[in-house]
């Protein structure tokens, strides 16, 4: 594999105009990966609509509960990304590897646990969504085939964030544009059936998924292994106590902030019901169109998380700081303009999807709400994967954790319900959420309270690929 790293320590960076090269050089591949993923919804929502009411909402539901398992997948990601990104900062390419490895075995091991509770408990998760039994049905066939396979997301999540952690972007990118288009062909054929292939409806969608994630982690980890760096070792293998205690300690944080938002979007979503169908109906076209600001966010979240964690594990703290604050400014002029487009342009946007004028005007609504809040989510957004490459977990769970209950969730209720504002005091109360936690988490960077510093780790003075196998059985032992 030709390398793609990045290398930020940095020899050759001398000024802020390089500096923002490396971190659009980062970020761009991340935000075309997330456009994609982003079709790919899209597409899958189309065809799907094709087959009937039921089995869009059996999807529905089902991903509803695939939520949770990405939440646990992403968090073994965010931790991997975080650890490889620190290590080849401070230049330690074994101890990258050997944690790169040991996050792939955490994964494996989490993949077949939610696989095995999909078997037994697949029909039982949904009955909590309180569907009708004609959607429990189409639910339980659906969420079983894309279910329990389930060890290929997680597969996809961590080697897609182990190869972002070596500051590769590039390669999840090309792998996740492959396996949109290989999905949506799929989609076609088996949902629909052609030639001598049957037509297999909604099993057929849930198959094109599953196919197109065991080609995405076939690929992964081919490209993986062909690495320089990170290539696997067959006695890396082995659980390791210390890794995985580290994965986890870091990964917990980010899974529980992940949980705490999917819960508290549940109740404030039964909010939004309450307002009636065309409300609902709005809220959800209008989220779906505000989905692509989001693209830009996640792109340049995911090199500040790369480049923070490059510049602790070196040691640079003023530089990862530097980087921080060009990530942030850079994303803050991206989605500012992105705003004012969703703030002229949301109502005529919204007229692509229904030609309900109340529902339009509601759209328009939400969407010039959204686009006032676009600055504080980019801050928001950017900040929390600084805060993630410095090893800091904990607080952005804890913030969005008062943020989505304290703030978002009860003025959801008191603007939307109470006070009668409707969609309009709905999408208020989500904007003040968003600039409460982007003003914390200025106020914490200016502070300086954003680092988890850790001892840094000795240097690797016999941990060297071309050493013997004896040496480097001793060197795995001692860190």
């Amino acid at each position: 594999m030709k390398e793609q790293i990045v290398d930020t320590k940095l020899k050759n960076v001398q000024s802020n105009k390089d500096r923002l090269k490396i971190i659009t050089i980062l970020a761009i591949p991340a935000v075309i990966e997330n456009f994609f993923q982003t079709i790919l919804g899209f597409v899958d929502t189309y065809f799907v609509s094709k087959l009937g009411l039921v089995e869009v909402s059996a999807v529905g539901v089902t991903n509803a509960v695939l939520a949770i398992y990405f939440a646990l997948f992403m968090a073994i990601g965010v931790a991997a990304n975080v650890r490889i990104a620190n290590f080849l900062g401070a230049n330690l390419p074994e101890k990258a590897r050997h944690i790169s490895q040991q996050s792939l075995v955490l994964a494996i091991l989490f993949g077949l646990l939610t696989g095995v509770i999909t078997l037994f408990f697949a029909e039982p998760l949904l009955r909590l969504m309180g569907i009708e039994s004609n959607v429990l049905e189409a639910g339980s066939l659906y969420f079983r085939i894309v279910g329990i396979p389930s060890i290929f997301m997680s597969l996809m999540f961590v080697l897609s964030a182990i190869l972002r952690g070596a500051g590769d972007t590039k390669t999840p990118m090309k792998i996740s544009i492959i396996i949109n288009i290989v999905n949506a062909v799929l989609d076609y054929v088996l949902i629909f059936g052609i030639l001598f292939i049957p037509e297999m409806g909604i099993v057929g969608a849930a198959l094109s998924t599953v196919f197109a994630r065991v080609i995405g982690s076939i690929a992964l980890i081919y490209y993986l292994n062909r690495s320089k760096v990170l290539a696997f070792r067959m006695d890396y293998w082995k659980l390791d106590k210390v890794h995985l205690m580290k994965l986890t300690t870091l990964g917990a944080p980010a899974a529980g902030e992940r949980l705490v938002m999917r819960a508290g979007q549940i109740v404030y979503f039964g909010f939004v019901v309450a307002l009636g169908t065309n409300a609902f109906a709005a809220h959800q076209i209008a989220g779906n169109i505000e989905v692509f600001s989001y693209m830009i966010g996640y792109g340049f979240a995911t090199a500040a998380t790369i480049l923070v964690g490059q510049q602790i594990g070196a040691g640079n703290l003023d530089e990862a700081r530097r980087y921080a604050k060009l990530t942030t400014i850079l994303t803050l002029a991206s989605m500012s303009v992105l705003g004012a487009m969703l703030f002229f342009l949301g109502e005529w946007a919204g007229r692509f999807f229904t030609e309900d004028q109340e529902v339009v005007r509601n759209i328009g609504t939400a969407l010039k709400i959204s686009g006032v809040f676009q600055p504080f989510l980019a801050v928001l957004m950017v900040l929390t994967g600084a805060f993630q490459g410095a090893n800091n977990t904990k607080f952005p769970m804890y913030l969005t954790a008062i943020g989505m209950w304290a703030v978002r969730t009860l003025l959801v209720f008191l603007l939307g319900i109470k006070l009668g504002w409707g969609l309009a005091g709905v999408w208020i109360a989500i904007g003040i959420d968003i600039a409460f936690r982007a003003v914390v988490l200025v106020i914490q960077f200016q502070r300086g309270k954003w680092m988890a510093l850790e001892k840094a780790p000795e240097a690797e003075s016999e941990c060297h690929p071309q050493t013997t196998k004896e040496t480097m059985s001793s060197c795995v032992n001692n860190y």
